[in-house]
């Protein structure tokens, strides 16, 4: 078969392929961030989580060799879409019921590990069966449809369910909250109607209260709405923790966190100057009661979030900003907390919005299509992929112990090895942070410091402009590279991968109500990792060049997955306590390892050109 018509036949199975490889990823590690954040588990706790779905892909070299040795790699590509639609459809069954945290984690942890197999197998298909300078060719292609995965999940399928969030919801309701100078008397909690239609209701319907409070009488008011609306169940317990604390998290925990995590919060926030939670709790607070009109049908979640319409940031919900009614609760005012700027001296007023949705069934929609979507792509994967002669089990010399450690070993007796590894793991530093924080800080709100967007605005944003952007930069980065050379273009694909970053500071800093320049912000951050993204995958390619390359790639996808699993682990903490403005200024210092491994590594110059094949 001549080059054009074998550059032809790989247009039929590379786009579906890495499209089928970018799905679950992406899946494990944003769309279920952004799923847990609107679960309401906290960045930190979702920063963790998901950040430990990681590790499959960091180990999956200890399982390549029986990639490598067992079938074909067709085998295992076919196979491991089956496992992944499975995965799929066990988190779709998952969410609506108790317990969802710890069960929709084990799922995700069974698709993250048949992901991280498919990888292997992908990626190894890939070498087998294109030559080298196609596959310089098609890296820039396989680049952008296994973004365009990744726009999916956070474009399409997030959009998917803020559609249903709001259609499984009630009509959002507006009302003013005014701080004034005279005495407010408390104003009694409302008797909720099971007959009427249902819908949010908010009283008094036009919040106010005074101003110069005593402390102690706020303290008090705040204390006594927590406790009330933790019995009554609006919130969901189960997000605060996945199981009860074990004799090592209350002996060998409790010592860590006394000497490593409260001393380092500190510094932190000395260093940033951000005070600790409670310490600006002085403030004046006025209470409205948020009930329910209407009693939801049996299995029904409806979550009522509240948020302030506009950016007067003089009044601030510091109790009640998430709610969730079901069947059980549903005739139980909540008690809903807004609190002064304690440095506010005259009356002011703000207008907030409470938006209402069915949360766990949205998202379960969306995963039960993407279980449908798998079996789709499975099903047209075992047609259309060819089988290469070479696509064959590697003959095993002695035992797989012995060819397992004979891989292992001359990976790391390849020339300059060590600066390979340290590129691999830091090249990125700076991005595993933001990818964790990205969508959270979209959908958070104002009173946290986020854009309060809602998840549908999210998903058309990273869908639309996101998309073509990042399409639009992977093309070019892969066309140029195969033209010039990796070497000629290294460095500008190193600048564009970092510096575009420096978006979100501005959003954080500005936070404008424009969603036009919101989408200008991330089509810059887009286009820029699209086009910088190219250097990475094409020195990993370069790096495991050489007998066993399909192994060899594994371990470096694995080195790579531990340097976006180490880093976004600590990031939802990090930015709990430091905030998000102070967050992103952090994300640009974190570049710099990124630019010192850089220029360091070295490579063939005309690597992924024609002429050097």
């Amino acid at each position: 078969m001549n080059a054009a018509n074998h550059r032809k036949s790989a247009w039929s199975w590379v786009p579906s392929l890495y499209f089928a490889e970018g799905i679950p990823y992406i899946v494990v590690m944003q769309v279920a961030v952004l799923m847990y954040k609107r679960l309401g588990v906290s960045n930190t706790e979702l920063a963790l989580y998901t950040s430990w779905l990681y590790l499959p892909w960091v180990i999956k070299p200890l399982w390549s060799p029986i990639v490598e040795t067992i079938r074909t790699k067709r085998f295992w590509i076919i196979a491991m879409q089956l496992v992944i639609g499975a995965g799929l459809a066990g988190v779709a069954l998952t969410l609506p019921g108790p317990g969802f945290l710890r069960y929709s984690l084990a799922f995700l942890w069974l698709l993250a590990f048949s992901s991280a197999t498919h990888d292997i197998a992908a990626d190894g298909f890939y070498m087998l069966g294109l030559s080298t300078h196609d596959q310089a060719w098609f890296v820039g292609i396989r680049s952008t449809f296994y973004r365009l995965a990744m726009i999916t999940g956070q474009g399409l399928l997030v959009v998917l369910a803020g559609t249903i969030e709001s259609r499984t919801g009630v009509p959002p309701v507006a009302f003013t909250v005014s701080v004034v100078q005279e005495s407010v008397e408390p104003s009694a909690p409302p008797s909720p109607d099971s007959g009427a239609e249902q819908a949010i209701l908010v009283t008094p319907a036009d919040v106010r209260f005074t101003l110069n409070q005593p402390l102690a009488r706020v303290d008090s008011i705040i204390a006594d709405a927590r406790s009330q609306n933790l019995s009554a169940g609006f919130y969901q317990a189960e997000t605060a923790r996945i199981s009860e604390p074990s004799l090592w998290s209350r002996t060998v925990g409790k010592a860590w966190t006394a000497v490593v995590t409260r001393p380092l919060e500190r510094l932190l926030r000395n260093a940033f100057d951000v005070e600790p939670p409670g310490t600006s709790a002085h403030g004046s607070v006025g209470e409205a009661w948020i009930s329910l009109q209407g009693s939801p049908r049996p299995g029904q979640q409806l979550v009522v979030n509240l948020d302030r319409a506009e950016k007067n940031a003089n009044i601030s919900i510091i109790e009640g900003a998430r709610l969730s009614f079901d069947e059980k609760n549903w005739n139980t005012p909540a008690r809903v907390i807004f609190q002064a700027d304690p440095k506010l001296r005259g009356t002011t007023s703000s207008t907030f919005k409470a938006r209402s949705g069915n949360l766990p069934l949205a998202w379960s929609i969306v995963f039960a299509v993407l279980a449908a979507g798998f079996l789709v792509l499975m099903l047209f994967h075992a047609f259309i992929l060819p089988r290469p002669d070479s696509d064959v089990a590697v003959r095993r010399t002695s035992s797989l112990l012995k060819d397992f450690g004979l891989t292992f070993a001359t990976f790391f007796q390849k020339p300059g090895i060590g600066i390979g590894i340290a590129f691999i793991l830091l090249f990125r530093f700076s991005e595993a942070q933001l990818v964790k924080l990205a969508s959270p800080f979209m959908v958070d709100t104002l009173d946290a410091g986020g854009l309060a967007l809602t998840t549908a605005e999210v998903g058309v944003i990273y869908g639309t402009v996101g998309l073509l952007s990042l399409t639009l930069g992977g093309i070019i980065g892969g066309w140029l590279a195969a033209r010039d050379g990796l070497r000629r273009w290294f460095w500008p694909m190193v600048i564009a991968i970092n510096i575009p970053n420096a978006v979100y500071l501005y959003l954080a800093v500005v936070r404008p109500e424009s969603l036009f320049l919101v989408n200008c912000a991330v089509a810059l951050e887009q286009f820029g990792y699209g086009f910088g993204f190219t250097a990475f995958l094409l020195y990993l390619i370069f790096l495991s060049d050489g007998p066993s390359k399909t192994a060899h790639y594994a371990i470096c996808t694995g080195f790579m997955a531990l340097g976006m699993m180490i880093p976004g682990m600590f990031s939802g903490w990090l930015q709990d306590i430091i905030g998000y403005k102070n967050f992103f200024v952090w994300i640009l210092i974190a570049t710099i390892p990124g630019f010192i491994v850089s220029s360091l590594v070295k490579f063939d110059p005309d690597f992924g050109r024609k002429e050097a094949t």
